[in-house]
C-alpha cells in the first residue's frame, strides 16, 4: 500500500550531508599545503550540469537558481539546491581532505560542503569537510558536493570558493565490508515527484531511499547501490540509492557507532525509526520530533517494490549495502535487467538489476549467447549464488572478472 513520504528533501540532503558550516564572507585561515602538486586545488563551482539541482553560477558565486526545486509537499525549505563537481585526480593518494570555504549563508540560509573519495573500485560515503573528511583508506580521486538551502524565498546563500588540500593521517575504522541487515521496507510511490538527487520519479521506477545522504548517489549513477531481497530470498533487486528517507535523514544505521552520524547508542544495523516504533526510543519520535508510524529503514520505488520483489504490502527485507563491500563491480547499462538463476534465458527470473546499479561480480561462466546493447557474448556474470546476468547488458567493469 502507498505510504506518506517522510524523507526530508534536498534541504535534508544538505542536513544529512554534513553539519552546518560556520561560514562568513571571509575564508578561513590558510591551510598548510602538502609537498606534492595536484593535491591542492579549487573546486570548480562554475559548471552546472545534469547531475546538479536548482543552482546557478553568477559573478558573485554559486546560488540557488529558483525559489523552489521540488513540490511543496516534498520540501521543508523555501528553496534547496545541490552541486556535484567533477572528480579531481590526486597526484598522490591521500585519506584526508580539508577545505577553506568562502561563503555567505545569512540568517535564513545554509551552505554545506562534503567530499567523497575513489578507492578500491568504488566511492566512499560522503563526508563533511567542516574540519576534515577522513577516509578509511587512501583515495585517488576526490569529488565535492555543495548544498544550499533557504528558509525563505528572499534568502540568498552564496558559495564563492572552496579551496581543498588532500593529505594523509592515521586511518579511521570504517564499516565492515559487505554489510547486510534486515530492515522494514515501505513503498515510496510519488510518481512525478523529485528525489533528493534531482531524479523525476516515473511509473514503475527502480531506486531506493535510505535515511542518510552519506549513501546518496548522484543522479543517473549507481555509486551507492543496495541489494534488497525478500526474507526468503525468493526475489532480489539491485537498485541505486537516489532518495533520502523514510523518517530520518542523518541515520546511517549500517555504520558502526564510531562513524554513525546520529543515534550512536543504537546497535549497528538498527534504524532509529525501528527503535522508536518498537521500543519507544527517543520518545517514539524521529529526529524532527514526529511520532514514528512505522519501523521503516528503507523506501522502495514502485518498480522495485512491485516488479523487483513482487511485494503487495510493506514488509521486512534483507538489505546489502554494496558500497561497503570490496572486489570487482559491474555497471548495469540497460535495465531493469532480469536476474536469472542460471546462465541462460530459460532459467527462472529471480529478480531485477536496475539501470545504473553497481553490482558485485563474483565470477563469470559460459552460457547462452546473448545479443545486447553493449556486445554479443556467451559470458554470464554471477552476482551472488543463484544470481546471473548476461554480460551483454553490463556497460562497464571495475576490476578483473575471474572464471567461476
Amino acid at each position: 500500500m502507498p505510504r506518506l513520504r517522510t524523507s526530508r528533501p534536498l534541504a535534508v540532503v544538505a542536513g544529512a550531508i554534513a553539519a552546518v558550516l560556520a561560514v562568513s564572507p571571509a575564508p578561513a585561515a590558510p591551510l598548510s599545503e602538502p609537498a606534492a602538486t595536484g593535491n591542492t586545488w579549487n573546486a570548480d563551482l562554475t559548471v552546472v550540469d545534469a547531475d546538479d539541482v536548482n543552482v546557478r553560477w553568477s559573478g558573485a558565486g554559486l546560488r540557488l537558481a529558483g525559489a523552489e526545486s521540488r513540490p511543496a509537499a516534498q520540501r521543508r525549505h523555501a528553496a534547496e539546491g545541490m552541486l556535484v563537481t567533477a572528480p579531481h585526480p590526486l597526484a598522490v593518494p591521500a585519506n584526508r581532505v580539508r577545505a577553506d570555504i568562502a561563503a555567505t549563508s545569512g540568517r535564513d540560509g545554509a551552505v554545506e560542503v562534503a567530499a567523497r573519495g575513489w578507492r578500491s573500485g568504488a566511492w566512499t560515503e560522503w563526508r563533511s569537510v567542516s574540519g576534515a573528511a577522513v577516509f578509511d583508506q587512501p583515495v585517488t580521486r576526490v569529488q565535492i558536493r555543495a548544498a544550499l538551502t533557504a528558509e525563505r524565498p528572499t534568502a540568498t546563500p552564496t558559495l564563492r570558493t572552496v579551496r581543498l588540500v588532500a593529505d594523509s593521517v592515521a586511518a579511521v575504522t570504517a564499516a565492515t565490508p559487505g554489510l547486510t541487515y534486515r530492515v522494514y521496507a515501505t513503498r515510496e510511490g510519488l510518481v512525478g515527484g523529485t528525489t533528493a538527487n534531482g531524479h523525476v520519479i516515473v511509473s514503475r521506477d527502480h531506486f531506493v531511499a535510505l535515511p542518510s545522504a552519506r549513501g546518496l548517489a548522484p543522479k543517473n549513477t549507481g555509486d551507492y547501490t543496495v541489494r534488497v531481497c525478500t526474507t526468503t530470498r525468493s526475489r532480489c533487486e539491485y537498485a541505486p540509492v537516489w532518495d533520502i528517507g523514510p523518517w530520518n535523514t542523518k541515520d546511517d544505521y549500517w555504520n558502526p557507532s564510531s562513524t554513525r552520524e546520529m543515534w550512536k547508542d543504537l546497535p549497528q544495523g538498527r534504524p532509529e525509526a525501528q527503535a522508536a516504533y518498537q521500543s519507544g526510543y527517543n520518545g517514539g519520535r524521529d529526529q524532527f520530533g514526529r511520532v514514528v508510524g512505522s519501523p521503516a529503514g528503507i523506501g522502495l520505488a514502485d518498480g522495485t517494490f512491485w516488479d523487483g520483489l513482487l511485494l503487495t504490502d510493506n514488509a521486512w527485507v534483507d538489505v546489502a549495502y554494496l558500497w561497503t563491500g570490496t572486489g570487482t563491480r559491474g555497471r548495469i547499462g540497460s535495465g531493469p535487467l532480469n536476474i536469472r538463476s542460471g546462465p541462460g534465458t530459460s532459467n527462472p527470473v529471480v529478480g531485477l538489476a536496475a539501470t545504473y546499479a553497481n553490482v558485485p561480480i563474483e565470477c563469470s561462466v559460459v552460457g547462452q549467447s546473448v545479443n545486447g546493447p553493449y556486445r554479443t557474448t556467451t559470458q554470464w556474470n554471477r552476482l551472488a549464488s543463484g544470481h546471473f546476468v548476461s554480460h551483454a547488458y553490463v556497460s562497464g567493469v571495475t576490476g578483473t572478472i575471474a572464471a567461476c
